[in-house]
Order: structure tokens, then C-alpha cells, then sequence
């Protein structure tokens, strides 16, 4: 069959330069992880044998501090085995943020799945709860006639839905003190705990040290394609793998994936302190825009989020649209707010040129044809 030219709009497309800043989940593997992935020494790990699986597991248990680890598929099966290993019997209740990633994007899963109920408690902008509102949360055991009984309390580091900012240590030991003085458990979604580690410059072992378990992204920030570590006692971890199975995340040759995630652990730590450089670089710019807004006190890892101001020439899906024609995705966060993430894959020249796109967007400079 004979091929057809290309037109000039295809080939402009073909060559077009795409900044994805979605999210950090969007992260291609790099050459290096692929190489580790074809040759990793594999074997069945719901048995129990795969070797680079028991590696992963091995250096994160040591990096949080923790007895043992475990490898799962994603985040959300993550918290959830969490939240259910402490919370064995039905009808227990977790104090969580109002505005935590559990207890809004995780699909409800706690409740529906475990039986779990949960008690929210108002994040403050900092992604904190007051720690009086926590303790005011914990039910009163001696009226277990009526009230669920309080269990767990689940904190997350950095807080996703507040920027990524950074809860302290102080902070989180105090959170621990309180657990341990009403005898419930201390769970942490540690989806970019990572970051929250840089950020703040305090040791990841440490920054857990008052948890009773935590997990570990290793497909955001690190960059690694697939997967979230759980972390906690060697007791709490054997329950863990038995819920893993449950859920159908038990998987066999999972050394494939794990030997990705040791590169990640290798080889990209080391860049979240300039994937945070970039977030300022790019918050920086965009509050310098007229019409836009950023908190620069929220941006403290490596999430962006800017308003809209009601007044400018432009609305939000206008602005996307614009974007996503120029190669730069983003993420509606919304009716006037759009959240950008940075990773390890966004350059310097990526946030000049996003800057460069949005500046031109919100000055009617250019549209969705290219044309002003």
C-alpha cells in the first residue's frame, strides 16, 4: 500500500515537545531500570522466594527504620492492608485528615472492603490536625455500648491535597505520643515521604520513627514504574502478606518490578532536591503572572498548585486546552485551580517553557491552534 505524505500539522505534532505535569506517576522507566528489569533474578514471591524482591523489601526495611517490609502493587492496596491490619475487627474506627488521600481518592476502600469506619478530622492548610482535635476524636471506650472503637489515627507526609507540604518530626512524635497514651496505632501514608525527608532534612528512619506502620511510593517521585512498600514490625508485616493475597496482590515473578525500584532507590533520591528547586522556579514564575496565584508558602516539594483569579482572560479548561495543544499536561484541580507536579523527567528548560506557554495563554498571545 502506498503511504500517504504527512501533512504539516502531523509532523508539527510528531515533533511537538511534551511537558507532562500531571503527576510524578507519570514517569517513563529509564534505560537503566530496564536493563534491571530484563535480568533480574526472579522466583514465586507469594511463596515467599523471589530474591530481588526480598532485596527491595530488605533495604527499605532498613532505610524507615522498620523490622521488615513489603513490596504491593500500588498505594491505595497499600493503605488499605494498613488500615485493616490494625483494624482486624469490624466496625473498628480511624481518625484521618478531612482532606487525606485515604478518605478521598481511595475509592472508600476502608469502609467498603474492611468494615471501617472512618472519623474525620479537619487538615489545616499545613496539612496538620490539631492534635487537641485528635484527642477530642478518640472515642470513650467506657461507652462501647454505642461508640465504634478508635483504633488508628492516619497522618500523610507530605500532604498531597496541601500542596505537598511537610508534616515536622515534632509534630509527628507528638501525634505518636498521643497514640500510644489512648493505646491506639499510628499509621502513615508516606506516598512522598521521600520528599517530605529532603524537604524537611530530617532522616526518613527518623521522620517514622513514632509509627506503627508507613508506606512508600515508589512509582511517584522515585520514579520507579510500579509499586509501594509497607513497612512496620515483623508481626505486623506477616498479617500484611496474608491481606496482600486476600486483595489479589499477591504476584509471582514480582522481582521484575523490584529490581526497577532498587535503580529508583539508587539512582534517584539524590534528584528531589532539584525536582523541589524546579516547584519554586515554576511557583516563582507563575505568581509573577498576571492573573494567576500561588501560596508560595505550600510549595515546599515538588507539587505547584496556582488559582485563576476571577477577572482574568482566561478560564481554567480554556487554559488546559491551550496547554495540552502546546505539549504541557496538567492536572484540573477545580472550578479556578490546576495542580502541577515536577519529577525527575522535567528540566529546567521544561518549566521555561511551560512558564513561556502559560504566559502566553493567559496574555490571549497565543490559542489552541498555535495562533493568537
Amino acid at each position: 500500500m502506498e503511504m500517504l505524505p504527512l501533512t504539516v500539522i502531523e509532523v508539527v505534532k510528531m515533533v511537538m515537545r511534551r511537558v507532562d505535569l500531571r503527576s510524578d506517576t507519570v514517569t517513563k522507566p529509564t534505560e537503566t531500570m530496564r536493563a534491571a528489569m530484563a535480568s533480574a533474578e526472579v522466583d514465586d514471591d507469594v511463596l515467599g522466594h523471589d530474591p530481588t524482591a526480598a532485596r527491595l523489601e530488605m533495604e527499605m526495611a532498613r532505610i524507615m527504620g522498620k523490622e521488615a517490609a513489603l513490596f504491593v502493587p500500588s498505594g491505595t492496596m497499600a493503605n488499605l492492608i494498613c488500615v485493616l491490619t490494625h483494624c482486624e475487627i469490624r466496625g473498628s474506627e480511624v481518625i484521618l485528615g478531612d482532606n487525606s488521600h485515604i478518605h478521598i481518592y481511595e475509592n472508600g476502600g476502608i469502609s467498603t472492603i474492611g468494615g471501617v469506619h472512618p472519623r474525620t478530622v479537619k487538615n489545616n492548610e499545613d496539612g496538620t490536625m490539631d492534635i487537641d482535635l485528635i484527642e477530642a476524636a478518640i472515642r470513650d471506650p467506657a461507652f462501647e455500648i454505642c461508640y465504634p472503637t478508635t483504633r488508628l489515627i492516619c497522618l500523610e507526609n507530605s500532604h498531597a491535597h496541601s500542596g505537598g507540604r511537610c508534616l515536622s518530626v515534632e509534630y509527628t512524635d507528638e501525634v505518636g505520643e498521643l497514640a500510644k497514651k489512648h493505646g491506639v496505632k499510628l499509621h502513615i501514608d508516606g506516598a512522598r515521604i521521600f520528599n517530605a525527608s529532603i524537604a524537611l532534612g530530617v532522616p526518613l528512619h527518623r521522620l517514622v520513627q513514632a509509627a506503627d506502620s508507613v508506606t512508600a511510593c515508589l512509582s511517584k517521585g522515585l520514579g520507579a514504574p510500579v509499586g509501594t512498600i509497607i513497612a512496620g514490625s515483623k508481626s505486623f508485616i506477616a498479617k500484611a502478606k496474608i491481606l496482600r493475597k486476600t486483595l489479589g496482590g499477591g504476584m509471582r515473578q514480582v522481582g521484575v518490578l523490584c529490581a526497577a525500584a532498587l535503580v529508583a532507590l539508587e539512582e534517584n533520591v539524590s534528584k528531589l532536591e532539584g525536582d523541589h528547586q524546579k516547584a519554586k522556579i515554576l511557583a516563582e514564575g507563575l505568581n509573577k503572572i498576571k492573573g494567576l496565584k500561588v501560596d508560595m508558602a505550600s510549595v515546599q516539594t515538588n507539587i505547584v498548585y496556582f488559582d485563576i483569579l476571577k477577572g482574568s482572560n482566561i478560564t481554567k479548561t480554556h487554559l488546559c486546552k491551550i496547554l495540552e495543544a502546546h505539549g504541557v499536561l496538567t492536572m484540573p484541580e477545580g472550578p479556578f485551580k490546576l495542580r502541577l507536579v515536577v519529577h525527575h523527567q522535567i528540566s529546567e528548560s521544561d518549566v521555561q517553557y511551560t512558564l513561556s506557554c502559560i504566559q502566553k495563554a493567559v496574555t490571549g498571545f497565543i490559542g489552541e491552534n498555535g495562533g493568537k
